[in-house]
């Protein structure tokens, strides 16, 4: 990703994410580890500084202005001219190293990050990642780490002046400068979370937006949820009504929070009078805040409503049986330890990150039970169509018959709509 901004001075600081998790010899496979040096610091995983009022101007290392930051989304100065950029943690840590991590370590790590970005400064990526528990940044197993106890060259490093919770994906970031809300907001750090896809088999949380209070470049408080419900019923990437991504402070204090599903943008506005003075989290989004206009029973529709009815319907791949169809629809949405709904989506018609598996197309075999079994155990260390690999087992811990289950499954919603 490439989002910039430009300074009052005229700099631009753009993004340059990096083009892989972390630096992996095969990128998210198991147990694979990091290339050293990480040649991708080279052109990537930083910030470079531009001068927005020159033409002619060539990317090149010496336009880097910070480094070891691994997408860097959100940019926003504040009144000293001081660099805030919201950093997007690395995944996989217990997928691709389960000698090292427990299963609920990978949902839960690393945190995600606001950073102070300074010229010459290394924040980290690939060597090391934030533990949000331990507040402090650790060695990456991929570099010889041993599960979040060694430091190494990370005492190094510089670490963020705020964290948030893992894979909520900190989409953008804006420093409030206005007047309308309470003095409490001035200066503090409102951030967009377009939410998770990767905390399966726990749920995937984010789709809101925080505030953090700052003052001098510090947080003043903890962080609050400011703005929540854009999901409405399911968070989770196929199937939220809506996704926070984009904020603007707009001249007369309000904020404008945009949402990339269906292009809405919102505008909050305050109209508390003086007395109100303190920052509040916003309440709990109800069983019917999901997107205007949708028309539901007042009692809502259950998330599982008509599951069961669904699989039932599919085909069975031969020499499978129904009961391992079901098996398999279960492993896929995360009992069991399944991880395939976090690329795949819980529809299963595909992300940025993996395929649509109902449309019956085929890349790494010719459709068959047989086939897609071995893909699935296999892993696909390079795929032709996306950017991410997938690796051995979808990076759970599957026994032989939930990967048997699962590639009945996937063969099923493959050859739903074939007659």
């Amino acid at each position: 990703m490439h989002p910039f901004a430009i300074d009052p001075q005229g700099n631009l600081f753009v993004d340059l994410g990096s083009a892989t998790n972390s630096c992996q010899v095969q990128n998210r496979t198991l147990n694979s580890p990091g290339i050293y040096p990480c040649t991708e610091l080279e052109t990537r995983a930083g910030t470079w500084r531009y001068d927005a009022n020159r033409t002619g101007q060539h990317f090149s290392p010496a336009e880097r202005f910070a480094t070891g930051i691994r997408n860097g989304e959100g940019f926003a100065f504040d009144a000293a001219g001081g660099l805030y950029v919201t950093q997007h943690g690395r995944d996989q840590l217990s997928e691709n190293w389960p000698k090292l991590y427990r299963p609920e370590q990978g949902p839960n790590l690393p945190a995600e990050e606001l950073l102070r970005v300074e010229q010459g400064a290394d924040y980290g990526w690939p060597e090391c990642y934030f533990d949000g528990f331990q507040e402090k940044l650790v060695l990456a197993p991929e570099y010889g780490g041993d599960g979040g106890k060694a430091i190494g060259p990370c005492a190094q490093k510089r670490g963020p002046i705020a964290f948030f919770p893992a894979h909520w994906a900190p989409n953008d970031l804006a420093l409030y400068d206005g007047h309308q809300f309470p003095d409490a907001y001035r200066g503090g750090a409102f951030i967009a979370f377009h939410g998770s896809w990767n905390r399966a088999p726990y749920p995937q949380e984010g789709y809101n937006v925080v505030f953090q209070p700052l003052a001098d470049g510090k947080p003043s408080g903890k962080f609050v949820v400011f703005a929540d419900g854009f999901a409405g019923a399911v968070e989770e990437p196929g199937r939220a009504a809506h996704r926070p991504t984009g904020l603007a402070v707009g001249p007369d204090g309000a904020l404008y929070i945009s949402d990339d599903v269906h292009g809405r943008i919102w505008r909050v506005t305050f109209s508390g009078g003086a007395a109100v003075t303190g920052i509040e989290a916003a309440p709990a989004p109800s069983a019917g805040s999901a997107a205007a206009g949708n028309v539901e029973p007042p009692e809502g529709i259950h998330p599982d409503a008509g599951a069961q009815a669904a699989v039932a319907s599919l085909p069975v791949p031969p020499g499978a049986t129904a009961a391992q169809v079901a098996r398999g629809e279960r492993v896929y949405h995360g009992q069991g330890g399944g991880t395939c709904e976090g690329c795949h989506g819980s529809n299963a018609k595909g992300t940025p990150l993996a395929p649509d598996l109902t449309r019956g197309k085929w890349v790494w075999g010719d459709g068959s039970l047989a086939a897609i079994t071995r893909t699935i155990a296999d892993g696909v260390p390079n795929p032709k169509e996306y950017r991410s690999a997938m690796p051995p087992m979808g990076g759970a811990q599957l026994s032989h018959s939930d990967l048997e289950a699962v590639a009945a499954y996937v063969w099923a919603l493959g050859h739903q709509n074939v007659h």
